[in-house]
């Protein structure tokens, strides 16, 4: 039924796309280590979003971490085998560590802090793709002391991510003035990557299209994220929120909020609608609207990638940001569009202003552009990373045919638009 599922991870839109965890280690003080963790979002277009990243991981001996900056444990643990005032941060097994939010205090952070666990994708803000956190756990006493040791078994707490076994890797090297380096103790890196199939069992946005010659709205396929009645279903019947769902005030909340959808026959959080506005001499118009159905979610810094052949000759943008993925050399015909800070960054829950839209104008490309065929229709569509069902190609619309025409005036002026339009291309 669907097409999108790519089960091992494996993403042809960003296929070096990853999140990278690093371990520093900068001191070995006999007993204890001083470990710097590092998070990079090396993924094009897909971001990490509240609730944020929450790293976790398994100690292979009896560690504890005895002092964190940067960061904190959701848990401390029993600590009680320590005597005395001086207590770990955290004695648990298997820890989970969150990033602090914005506005700690400064003896707390350390660079690239205090972002509550939200990272940017790579094109959208380059600056905002690393979190960063230092800590200090002692040695295991089970273990060789003599031999650096890393945890196993990590987790980055985000649907969808699944993470390898710790590599090392060269020593990481840092300078503060371009002539000295200095270079930690060992350096060692954890892989993870993201697959729409284990983010969730079905897709989470649909596509619907229709076009100025056309009299047919194409709606989203019937059941594409879910049907009403089945489990996990929760959807509302009316256009207004019931008071009682109302998003959670407390805005450091690190659990993600079920998703409560507006009662559709595509079950969708998310519908991205593609419109063919307009036909010019050179140049054709499409407008895009992205409609928010979640009555319990604002989509923060989101993004939209969209795959057809005549984006190569995308001419102007209105209203959103846009920049080509140029992932296969000089093949240009994905872009990633993202919203414009305070003004339509933030894709409101459902209601009169859940949705964002812009226009944009493509140059026709002689010998390729032609309104035939579905061709003037996206390829893919992929709304925060994932990529959204579409509707047949069997139900697209279709160019108008002179012999089924009526003689109806509004049928009439419709095929004479229609034939000014392409005599004018």
């Amino acid at each position: 039924m669907w097409s999108w599922i790519i089960a091992d991870g494996y993403d042809p839109l960003d296929p070096n796309g990853n999140i990278t965890i690093t371990w520093d280690f900068l001191a070995d003080n006999g007993d204890t280590y001083d470990v710097r963790v590092w998070i990079y979002n090396w993924q094009l277009y897909r971001h990490v979003e509240k609730p944020g990243w929450r790293l976790s991981w398994a100690w292979r001996g009896d560690e504890v971490i005895w002092s964190m900056s940067g960061a904190e444990t959701t848990e401390q643990g029993n600590c009680s085998r320590f005597k005395g005032q001086d207590k770990p941060h955290c004695c648990e097994k298997q820890p989970t560590i969150i990033d602090l939010i914005p506005g700690t205090p400064y003896n707390k952070q350390v660079p690239n802090c205090c972002k509550q666990g939200i990272l940017s994708s790579l094109t959208q803000d380059p600056s905002q793709v690393t979190s960063m956190f230092q800590m200090n756990f002692n040695k295991p006493s089970v273990l060789n002391p003599s031999n650096i040791t890393v945890p196993a078994n990590f987790s980055l707490g985000i649907p969808g991510y699944s993470c390898s076994d710790p590599t090392q890797v060269p020593p990481s090297k840092f300078t503060t003035d371009g002539r000295r380096w200095t270079q930690v103790l060992e350096t060692w890196n954890v892989t993870c990557i993201y697959s729409q199939f284990l983010s969730a069992s079905a897709p989470k946005c649909c596509v619907s299209l229709s076009a100025f010659y056309s009299d047919t709205i194409v709606p989203c396929p019937k059941c594409s994220c879910n049907c009403q009645g089945l489990p996990g279903a929760n959807c509302v019947n009316s256009d207004k929120a019931p008071s009682l769902l109302k998003l959670p005030q407390d805005d450091s909340s690190t659990q993600e909020t079920e998703p409560v959808v507006r009662c559709s026959q595509h079950m969708c959080p998310i519908r991205i609608h593609w419109h063919v506005k307009q036909s010019y001499t050179k140049y054709w118009r499409v407008k895009v609207t992205i409609t928010n159905y979640n009555f319990v979610k604002n989509y923060s810094q989101w993004n939209l990638v969209l795959l057809h052949p005549n984006l190569q000759s995308l001419t102007q943008v209105f209203s959103f940001n846009y920049q080509p993925l140029r992932i296969f050399g000089d093949i240009n015909d994905t872009v990633m569009f993202w919203g414009i800070k305070y003004y339509n960054d933030m894709l409101l829950t459902h209601g009169e202003n859940g949705n964002v839209q812009t226009e944009m104008l493509l140059h026709k490309d002689a010998g390729i552009f032609t309104f035939t065929g579905g061709w003037g229709f996206p390829r893919t569509v992929l709304f925060n990373g994932d990529e959204c069902v579409m509707p047949s190609p069997d139900n697209y619309p279709t160019l108008p045919n002179i012999a089924a025409f009526h003689s109806s005036s509004s049928s009439f002026l419709l095929f004479v638009s229609f034939i000014l339009s392409m005599l004018l291309r």
